[in-house]
């Protein structure tokens, strides 16, 4: 409600709310963008396995290694 004590016009809540939601939606997408750039630039070195392969079935490995 205004000062006068009437509603805002409906034109005006209808543009609020648009954009809200187009914000919202940008955001998810920069946050989208962000995250698939992050993904592929930053390519972790490969590191050797702890573990060795001696059959034991409580320990956990990589199937195979990637260097």
């Amino acid at each position: 409600m205004s000062e006068t004590g009437q509603t805002p016009p409906i034109r005006r809540t209808w543009r609020v709310g648009w954009m809200i939601g187009l914000g919202i939606i940008a955001v998810l997408l920069l946050a989208n963008a962000h995250l698939v750039y992050v993904a592929f630039s930053s390519q972790p070195a490969c590191v050797d396995h702890l573990k060795l392969p001696d059959g034991s079935p409580d320990h956990f490995r990589a199937a195979k290694s990637g260097c």
